[in-house]
């Protein structure tokens, strides 16, 4: 992105926050919408597409990989589908960060035919992508590590790709998960996959099976696991919009409770298909005044904000946004089932609990666990963000708490949300 950002940013006490957003494309929706059509026969427009470092990996990838895309501005994009595996059969790919680019691309690259390899920033090569590849081995893939075991970079080969019923962990990471149905209809046969453990973050599986239906791959979710029909592949369905995303809608929600709202967001709201949509009932359960509409969400501060105990399992990105809002409630809160935050951008367990604490929270952290107890009082501080684009955004929501917090190095929200900064400052202001 061009967005040019200052090395840190204070942000200054703020009583109040009101004013409506419309929320930038969901990442989520953004780069598996680009994948689907990539593989896609026919050529598909999307339109609201996400405008980030993100989704400008994934373009740039597919691009390496001979597709053609064709971008309209204004969000608008065009994409000739291969109508299969990719054409290119060599490419070396860097991905930078983002966890969902390397580990779709991956096991698309592994039915693809060709030699690849694939890599991102010193953090990528921290994030596992083990439990993927074991998963793929069965369908006699060609997947090799070039450094450590189990994590990127990886390369791949053309293999002998053949159908066989495939098993993944689905406790680590539903990237894993979402990695394998994206790329299992170029076998065009039926295979079951069996998930093994609980399933994190089962909302943002549905989107995939949601999106892969609207691209003519008719996937059933079922209780312990998924079924990939046989399928003459994927077709494009014209033109389709991206939502707007729900995740960075929790930040907004969150601005609304602590600072009396209303905040309006645009983009989401009762018929979204992102399971983040689901921190807007969490907040409502705490005592939040929330209300919804077809696309639309608005929050607002009720008589008082209870603290307690929240399964995060569900919503694991938006879960962040909680452990800032916990700082107003009546009570500890304590976030569990957030076992992957180990495994993000950061190991976002330790983060959070670390910068909470500069501002002189009590803090306790377990493996799947974070209890934020609210002090008193608040103290300022400057937060460090892990080149974590959620570190950056949920701190800067500690300002409406009469504080003054320094956001270190704010451009790292560039992956997700770039204009992060300047849409909280039109509902602070």
């Amino acid at each position: 992105m061009t967005l040019d950002f200052p090395p840190q940013l204070t942000l200054s006490p703020a009583s109040h926050a009101a004013g409506t957003i419309a929320l930038p494309g969901s990442k989520s929706i953004s780069n598996r919408l680009l994948l689907l059509a990539a593989l896609a026969r026919g050529t598909t427009t999307l339109t609201g597409l996400l405008e980030s470092d993100d989704t400008q990996v994934m373009v740039t990838a597919l691009r390496a990989l001979g597709i053609t895309i064709r971008d309209r501005r204004a969000q608008r994009y065009e994409i000739d589908g291969a109508g299969g595996p990719f054409p290119a059969k060599a490419a070396d790919l860097h991905l930078g960060l983002s966890g969902l680019s390397m580990r779709t691309l991956v096991a698309a690259l592994a039915l693809s035919g060709g030699h690849y390899r694939a890599d991102g920033v010193p953090r990528m090569r921290e994030r596992p992508i083990g439990d993927l590849v074991d998963a793929m081995r069965p369908l006699g893939v060609d997947i090799r590590y070039e450094l450590a075991a189990g994590f990127p970079p990886v390369l791949i080969g053309p293999g002998a790709p053949q159908a066989a019923p495939v098993r993944v962990r689905g406790d680590v990471s539903s990237q894993f998960l979402t990695g394998l149905l994206q790329a299992l209809p170029l076998l065009r046969t039926r295979i079951p996959v069996t998930v093994d453990g609980d399933l994190v973050s089962r909302p943002y599986v549905e989107i995939t099976c949601n999106l892969m239906r609207r691209f003519g791959v008719d996937v059933v979710l079922e209780s312990a696991g998924v079924v990939v029909p046989a399928s003459a592949g994927y077709a494009s369905p014209g033109t389709v919009a991206v939502e707007g995303d729900a995740s960075g809608a929790s930040y907004f929600l969150a601005a609304g409770v602590l600072g009396r709202g209303p905040v309006r967001v645009t983009g989401v709201g009762r018929e979204s298909v992102q399971g983040d949509v689901g921190f807007a009932h969490v907040l409502a359960a705490q005592g939040a005044d929330i209300r919804m509409g077809p696309d639309w969400i608005e929050a607002r501060a009720g008589a008082r904000f209870r603290g307690g105990t929240i399964d995060c399992l569900a919503i694991p990105d938006a879960a962040m946004t909680l452990a800032i809002t916990a700082l107003g409630a009546d009570a500890p809160t304590t976030l569990t089932g957030i076992a992957s935050w180990r495994v993000k951008e950061t190991d976002r367990l330790a983060a959070m609990a670390s910068e909470l604490r500069k501002l002189g929270v009590t803090v306790e952290e377990g493996p799947d666990w974070l209890r934020v107890t609210p002090p008193a009082s608040l103290q300022p501080a400057t937060i460090a963000t892990y080149d974590d684009h959620r570190m950056a955004m949920c701190f800067a929501l500690a300002s409406l708490l009469g504080i003054a917090v320094t956001i270190d190095d704010p451009g790292c929200v560039r992956k997700t949300y770039p204009d992060y900064f300047a849409a909280l400052a039109a509902v602070t202001a």
